[in-house]
């Protein structure tokens, strides 16, 4: 009797890249973990958004005859809730154990608390208090006085009313975001509010052409100048910025204008303090982390998540869930994905070669949170968008979960903001128009990248913007329109070609930060005592784009029109019929076609080529439609809109080509007719 012979099915993740082959029994034990773990945790739960409610149960919640206010703290031998609505008694208000690490107590009257109430919970281990901040409070301020942070009930007399309740992401639509720091958006030598940045920055965002915002230092963090990614309390809005209800109200407002809202969220490691965060809760160093080394981060001096325990995934994914139902964001940018993947967070490794990815160094525990988070988001809003901010490109990033991938939508191009730094290092006639190329349209199989020449990293103090890399000091003297400066010449027609190639060639969706699209001077400096706590870098400069005298308005003006170029033509989501149809080094040129449209990029510094000849793989006429030369960009207006090229047989390359007029430093846009 014959055997039937097994045959072994592919995981969709290998098929889509068969250099995983060798990685196939890893990949099945990521999809087998993720199966198991998750029946666990949904044992007596539907789904994940059944079992993501902890910010229902614990905190503090108004009934009808008074208030309950519930904790988890395992390793306490005593909880007392201690505020000024007892005096600050740390003995008058006891919490019950209700068993499991579960804490409890019943305040009567509905008035007991109000609006605005400062609390905090005295929580004993082993003869030890503390006074520590409620982990699921909703406000934490802190006193101008002492500089200490107290938690603060939030019940205002009505409930904030949503204007946009059921604002969606269009599926069509190309993704444009535009990168904010709430804090530093205005121009004010101060801490901007999200009352200010409602009023003035969104309208600016949305006459900019961009239709997300992604928001950064959302979170509570005790540190104005960590950029907010030293969380210390993970359900508390930042109370550098304003209330709630403020932040509910520029959230509406953004759907109103139809722009998206992405946070920017820290579940990859949290602040130290033990005084103001999460740290020591219960009096113990590994409720919610690592004990000993593995809990510490070696290079940001943070804690880092155990992500194998249930009610550390618990906390974390009631509170994407929060985010989503009380703030309505849109989705997240999700911080130092690749710290949490690897053991040894990555540092130091450029991870040339598969090994690196499926290893012992993986963190399977770490793979599977960042997978039950995509599910869930997915299930509370189907068009939530999830990015990961992973530099070691791991495979699968942006793969379905079923496929043996973690599930996201987008993964941020990382590689290409560090490859334009190394190529501003060089001069200009040595860039290589191969290496550009292929740093530009590589990445995974079937993965969607964001791509970006500069966000807020590139701007932070003691590194450079592209355009002060370009000009440094020069461009605080040579910015006015009637000035001709080589330098600044030099400066805007790259800046120009940087930012169009990086959309056009290396995106399935694009990122800028605020005020980079037209080339903001200086680096970010956020107060500190290296720079006697001033806040002079820690702000936007507006009025330098909309000074009609200075250049910064040519930048302004060819990123306005880029970005409904790409809109009007669907530039990002042509990616995937992207086509290269010339290269020289020689004479620094790339040439490369999305269906209808050809894209003629001429990097030389000072070589213009009236009879560029490159081939069009068809026999179509074509018709220059924007490019990056027009006077209103700060240009020459050399390119002509009225010339009809037409596609002929030409000897040289055997093939239907067209010849055109390519200025140097300046991008071409032809169409089809």
């Amino acid at each position: 009797m014959k055997t039937k012979e097994k045959v072994r099915s592919k995981i969709k993740l290998v098929e889509f890249d068969p250099w995983l082959e060798p990685y196939e029994d890893h990949i099945k034990t990521r999809i087998s973990k993720y199966k198991k773990d998750r029946k666990k945790l949904l044992s007596d739960a539907d789904d994940f958004t059944d079992f993501a409610n902890g910010h229902l149960y614990f905190g503090f919640h108004r009934s009808n005859k008074g208030w309950y206010y519930r904790e988890w703290a395992p390793g306490a031998d005593s909880l007392h809730l201690i505020g000024e609505f007892n005096n600050w008694n740390p003995n008058s208000h006891p919490l019950t154990h209700l068993g499991n690490g579960y804490w409890e107590i019943f305040i009567d009257g509905k008035k007991s608390l109000w609006h605005e109430c400062l609390v905090k919970v005295r929580v004993t281990k082993d003869n030890v208090s503390h006074d520590k901040i409620p982990l699921y409070i909703k406000r934490v301020i802190q006193d101008p006085n002492t500089h200490s942070f107290s938690g603060q009930i939030y019940c205002p007399d009505n409930d904030y009313k949503w204007m946009n309740p059921s604002f969606k992401i269009p599926k069509k639509q190309d993704l444009l975001i535009y990168e904010a720091h709430v804090g530093m958006a205005q121009e004010k030598e101060a801490i901007g509010s999200f009352s200010e940045f409602t009023n003035i920055v969104l309208p600016k965002i949305k006459e900019k052409g961009y239709n997300a915002v992604q928001l950064m230092a959302v979170m509570q963090h005790p540190y104005y100048a960590s950029f907010g990614y030293h969380v210390s309390n993970f359900f508390a809005v930042s109370s550098w910025f304003g209330t709630p209800d403020e932040l509910k109200v520029l959230i509406d407002t953004a759907h109103s204008m139809d722009i998206a809202v992405f946070m920017d969220i820290v579940h990859s490691h949290v602040v130290k303090n033990t005084d103001d965060g999460i740290n020591e809760f219960d009096g113990t160093s590994y409720q919610f982390f690592h004990e000993g080394a593995r809990g510490n981060h070696p290079a940001w001096d943070s804690k880092l998540f155990d992500y194998s325990k249930p009610e550390v995934i618990h906390f974390l994914l009631s509170n994407i869930k929060y985010w989503m139902d009380e703030y309505h964001f849109d989705g997240f940018r999700f911080d130092g994905i690749t710290s949490m993947l690897y053991l040894d967070h990555g540092l130091g490794k450029s991870f040339t070669n598969y090994d690196q990815y499926f290893s012992d160094n993986t963190d399977l525990d770490a793979v599977t949170y960042l997978q039950f988070a995509n599910a869930l988001i997915k299930k509370i809003k189907p068009t939530a968008i999830t990015i990961a901010e992973d530099m070691s490109g791991m495979p699968g990033m942006c793969l379905p979960i079923s496929y043996g991938g973690l599930g996201f939508d987008y993964r941020l191009a990382m590689g290409l903001p560090d490859f334009w730094i190394r190529m501003l290092e060089q001069r200009d006639e040595t860039w290589n128009m191969y290496t550009l190329w292929y740093e530009a349209v590589s990445k995974r199989p079937h993965e969607k990248r964001i791509g970006y020449c500069e966000s807020h990293d590139q701007a932070m103090v003691g590194d450079k913007t592209i355009m002060f890399r370009l000009c440094d000091e020069v461009m605080y003297w040579h910015m006015h329109k009637s000035d001709n400066h080589y330098v600044i010449d030099r400066a805007i027609a790259l800046h120009k070609l940087i930012r169009f190639f990086t959309l056009t060639a290396a995106s399935e969706a694009y990122l800028n930060f605020m005020g980079n699209e037209f080339g903001h001077p200086e680096w970010i400096d956020f107060p500190r005592e290296g720079n006697g706590w001033s806040y002079k870098y820690a702000q936007r400069k507006w009025s330098l784009e909309e000074n009609l005298e200075l250049k910064y308005e040519y930048l302004s003006t060819f990123d306005r029109f880029m970005v409904y170029f790409a809109q009007n033509h669907d530039i990002l989501k042509k990616s995937e019929f992207i086509q290269d149809l010339f290269i020289d080094d020689t004479r620094k040129l790339i040439v490369f076609k999305k269906q209808d449209l050809i894209f003629i990029f001429n990097f030389h510094p000072t070589d213009s080529y009236s009879d560029l000849c490159f081939p069009t793989k068809d026999s179509n006429s074509y018709k220059a439609i924007f490019d990056s030369d027009l006077d209103i960009f700060g240009g020459y207006n050399r390119v002509s809109r009225d010339i009809v090229y037409h596609s002929i047989n030409n000897l040289k390359f055997n093939e239907n080509c067209i010849t055109i007029y390519s200025p140097s430093r300046t991008c071409i846009v032809l169409e089809k007719l």
